[in-house]
């Protein structure tokens, strides 16, 4: 299961609250936001029933925080990372799924394998950012092939 507790920090990523985003947020105006919240993919769709609300500005990579990937998946992740950091492995990227989520947990340590190295990661993610009354906007994922 992908919800449980989590640590509470990252080895390779800078652990955030949400102000701390947002301070981050003025320095790093290219800052790339990666929600990694999942979303099932069947026969060709994405199968989510629920709308979905993410950070704004934020990239939904469905799936990229799952603890094993396919090939195919993987190539997805690695080619999404490289075009949203413009192939720059020390462009900040912060990571995040919902609170007691592991998604955002595994997809830094398969952002710092692929050589990123300027992670950070919303620990408490959308969950976080509400309970902090900063706003949420309906997402729709990054589409796979």
């Amino acid at each position: 299961l992908y919800r449980s507790p989590t640590p509470t920090f990252h080895e390779q990523a800078e652990t955030l609250e949400p102000s701390d985003l947002l301070a981050l947020q003025q320095q790093e105006p290219e800052l790339v936001l990666i929600d990694v919240y999942r979303n099932p993919w069947l026969r060709g769709v994405y199968t989510l029933q629920e709308q979905h609300a993410n950070l704004p500005n934020s990239i939904w990579l469905a799936n990229c925080g799952d603890g094993v990937l396919n090939q195919e998946w993987m190539a997805h992740c690695q080619q999404q990372f490289e075009l949203a950091t413009q192939g720059d492995k020390t462009h900040p990227m912060v990571f995040y799924c919902r609170s007691d989520c592991w998604l955002g947990w595994n997809a830094i340590k398969r952002a710092h394998a692929l050589g990123y190295s300027n992670l950070y990661w919303l620990r408490d993610g959308t969950d976080g950012w509400q309970q902090a009354n900063l706003p949420l906007e309906q997402a729709q994922p990054v589409p796979f092939r």
